[in-house]
């Protein structure tokens, strides 16, 4: 259907359903949806189950009070967490700028408070990112993930308290290694306490390698791209960030972590604490690299993790991590199916809201169970007839049966990426294109490309037509030639940046929607930092392997400054008895852990809890050395070579050319 069809199909609704003048755009160069989005959404209105209001009568079931502000901040007052930007979204109904499937999902997440799921069981929703759940012993509370920050956590804790009954905690369970699931963990307990053993701390094994390293080797370059899957820089409105999809957003406070006290490692382990009785079911490779569902046998009550939750989640995570297994995925749902799906009454998950009555039960974990599936089975089987990885997002389409359930539509994983995400799992990225085996990079293919048609006059002039039809994807294909060559180019950055607005305003998919509107965003304004949430606190990075820290080091180390230097260090931190071998040779640092060698050039002796400042860049090797908090034996001025070689990762570099700026 071509943009003027779209316009006629879609003219009568949204003029049938245009609500209250729009609120004003947040950037002077920022533009209103054109007739061609207005369009777009308004047959996506059109198409929509909206009557189907069991979400909403979830989201409200077991309402039992809320703090009078949606704001929560820290000891010194500092705002960590702020639902109340997001107030717009409850009058967003007829929004011509934001998805009417993202809009319902966003006014969904706005709930905010504590409930009850079940007699002794409550969560606290929209403190965080995630939920946290409450379920009460004989004693005390277990606390089941306990949000992303200490203030999130205690705010929640206190609620609770202050509605049911003040209460110790009495174990803490993290649900998989997700940051949003355990960094507010000191919100709710002490280490001490997890240390004594008073309160045990659980997890599913693999935990602490998994959660202290997946932002590691590539944590600079998946930081950065973070602002445009989350849009943590776009400001909260109808023009800008509109949700996560897994809830409105991210709170930015303390991050802490407490090393568990028990792992769960057989694939279903039954514990029991405080007289509470819990199945843990182990799901690795699905959500997370390690993950576990927990059932309440005697409640009859499943604790699906983020294994199953209100949307399609990611295979492919658009910041960057490993392409996750799809089929597995639903192979570990069809367990919980039958596991224990058979009898569960209620479902909860770590977001969004719960599930009652066992049909209903039943009917999601198949319809995810079978969304999973399917979108590993049929890209494959386009995959296997030709299909490319830079195809299958325009061939593959997510069957009607499951695409008209609401949860499983894209508001954290969409078809488009997820598609291609598989195919990179199974095929890798080539296309099998000669031409795109080693292609040339941008900035020197285009060029040639500006040249060919007819220079930058030409181009600005057809992609102004194209946008002004609403053809913005093919208005995208000649503007970034033209920007790639010219980046300093004011009037390409300001045409693709309308482009880009609108094709961001038609998403569903919340990461697609902050990708095309923080692409607009620095083409407008350039690169923005200081936004992320800060996760390098001093217990995460204490419990950071030290081999991890030396690949990490490895990875910072400019092979170009350190050719034609060697050496060997025989390394070794008394206090944990681990001992290493690190060598550099043919411009490469690698380590190898429970070694030593027999002639080494040095060999370096501390104290792994001195070690942590180094880690954290506080101290350095020579500063522990003369500080006498360390030993060493043979040529010290290695480290200081090795050292000079250390990149600083900048945190700004660029995405779009000429978007960074003094």
């Amino acid at each position: 259907m071509n943009p003027q069809q779209l316009v006629t199909a879609g003219l009568a609704l949204f003029i049938a359903t245009a609500g209250a003048a729009p609120e004003q755009h947040f950037h002077p160069k920022g533009k209103a949806p054109s007739q061609y989005t207005k369009a777009v959404l308004a047959d996506a209105r059109a198409a929509l189950p909206f009557s189907d209001k069991r979400d909403f009568e979830e989201q409200r079931r077991g309402f039992i009070a809320a703090p009078k502000s949606r704001v929560i901040k820290d000891q010194q007052g500092n705002v960590v967490f702020d639902l109340q930007r997001f107030n717009f979204i409850d009058q967003a109904n007829n929004s011509d700028s934001i998805h009417p499937s993202l809009v319902r999902q966003s006014q969904l997440n706005m709930s905010f408070g504590l409930y009850q799921v079940m007699e002794d069981v409550y969560q606290v929703r929209g403190f965080d990112l995630a939920n946290i759940t409450f379920v009460r012993g004989e004693s005390g509370w277990i606390v089941f993930d306990p949000l992303t920050s200490q203030e999130t956590s205690s705010a929640a804790l206190d609620l609770i308290s202050q509605e049911i009954a003040e209460l110790p905690v009495k174990a803490v369970v993290f649900s998989h290694s997700h940051g949003d699931h355990w960094g507010g963990v000191r919100g709710v307990v002490s280490e001490q306490d997890v240390r004594s053993g008073k309160v045990p701390l659980i997890a599913p094994v693999g935990f602490t390698e998994h959660a202290v390293s997946e932002n590691v080797y590539a944590g600079n370059a998946m930081t950065r791209r973070m602002y445009y899957q989350y849009g943590v820089a776009l400001p909260a409105s109808p023009y800008g960030h509109a949700g996560q999809g897994l809830a409105q957003t991210i709170s930015r406070g303390t991050v802490g972590l407490i090393t568990p006290s028990r792992f769960v490692s057989e694939a279903e382990e039954t514990i029991i604490i405080d007289g509470v009785k819990m199945v843990f079911q182990l799901t690795p490779g699905t959500e997370a690299p390690t993950e576990m569902n927990t059932y309440f046998p005697d409640k009859k009550l499943l604790w699906a993790a983020e294994n199953v939750t209100g949307t399609f989640h990611n295979i492919y995570t658009l910041r960057g991590a490993q392409v996750r297994d799809a089929l597995a995925w639903s192979k570990y749902i069809n367990e919980m199916l039958y596991e224990y799906g058979q009898e569960a009454e209620i479902m909860m998950a770590s977001h969004h809201w719960p599930r009652w009555g066992n049909e209903r039960i039943q009917e999601v974990l198949r319809g995810q169970r079978d969304l999973y599936a399917n979108i590993n089975n049929q890209v494959l089987h386009l995959a296997n007839q030709g299909v490319t990885i830079n195809q299958i997002h325009n061939e593959f389409e997510t069957p009607k049966s499951l695409s008209d359930q609401w949860y499983n539509r894209g508001y954290h994983g969409s078809p488009e990426h997820n598609s291609r995400g598989v195919i990179n799992r199974y095929l890798g990225y080539w296309d099998n294109n000669p031409a795109t085996l080693i292609p040339l990079s941008p900035s020197d293919s285009a060029p040639l490309y500006v040249e060919m048609m007819g220079g930058a006059k030409a181009i600005l002039r057809k992609g102004k037509s194209l946008h002004d039809s609403g053809q913005y994807k093919l208005a995208v294909e000649i503007l970034d030639k033209l920007l790639q060559a010219e980046p300093s180019n004011t009037q390409v950055h300001d045409l693709l940046a309308d482009c880009y607005e609108q094709l961001g305003y038609q998403q569903e998919n919340p990461g697609l929607r902050n990708s095309f509107l923080q692409g607009a965003y620095e083409l407008r304004d350039g690169i923005k930092t200081g936004f992320e949430p800060n996760t390098a606190s001093e217990e995460i990075i204490s419990a950071l392997p030290t081999e991890l820290f030396f690949d990490a080091l490895a990875i910072r180390m400019d092979a170009a400054k350190v050719d034609g230097l060697n050496f060997v260090i025989n390394f070794a931190t008394p206090d944990t008895g681990e001992t290493f071998v690190i060598e550099l040779s043919n411009a490469t640092l690698t380590t190898i852990a429970g070694q030593q060698a027999v002639q080494p050039d040095l060999s370096y002796r501390i104290n792994r809890s001195d070690l942590v400042p180094i880690m954290m860049q506080r101290a350095s090797f020579a500063s522990q050395l003369k500080a006498g908090r360390a030993s060493a034996e043979g040529d010290v001025q290695i480290l200081a070579k090795m050292l000079q070689a250390i990149t600083v990762f900048p945190t700004d570099f660029e995405i779009l050319p000429g978007t960074k700026r003094d």
